[in-house]
């Protein structure tokens, strides 16, 4: 239970990095969302169905790389960030590259939204 609601808190919060960013430079704060539902629905074009699709997409992402960084022992907050980084590694670097949503997302508010996931997620795993 306690991974399961460290990767709940991390998945709300870790999209603020890349949201305030698009508020602030007048792009699209739902683009991270929409790429996020075109990994489970690549060629679909209804903003809401995408919308709806990042949903289940984020959560079994967020639980899978916090059941990852409890198992590995990550636990502090710095250390955390530091494997957030590594996720979006190979989120972004490996897996992110089939999708060209994703693709298309401003780099640096992605990586800070990864580098936030990690340091809550391990943060709440070590309580």
């Amino acid at each position: 239970m306690r991974v399961v609601r460290a990767a709940a808190w991390a998945a709300a919060l870790s999209g603020a990095p890349s949201t305030l960013h698009a508020l602030a430079t007048g792009r699209d704060p739902l683009a991270a969302t929409v790429a996020a539902g075109s990994i489970l629905l690549p060629h679909e074009t209804s903003r809401a169905r995408l919308v709806a699709a990042a949903v289940p997409v984020h959560l079994v992402l967020s639980l899978g790389w916090t059941l990852v960084l409890d198992r590995v022992g990550v636990r502090t907050a710095r250390a955390g960030a530091l494997a957030g980084l590594a996720v979006a590694a190979l989120d972004l670097g490996v897996a992110g590259r089939r999708f060209p949503r994703v693709r298309a997302l401003p780099l640096v508010p992605q990586l800070a939204d990864h580098a936030l996931f990690g340091a809550v997620a391990a943060r709440l795993c070590s309580r």
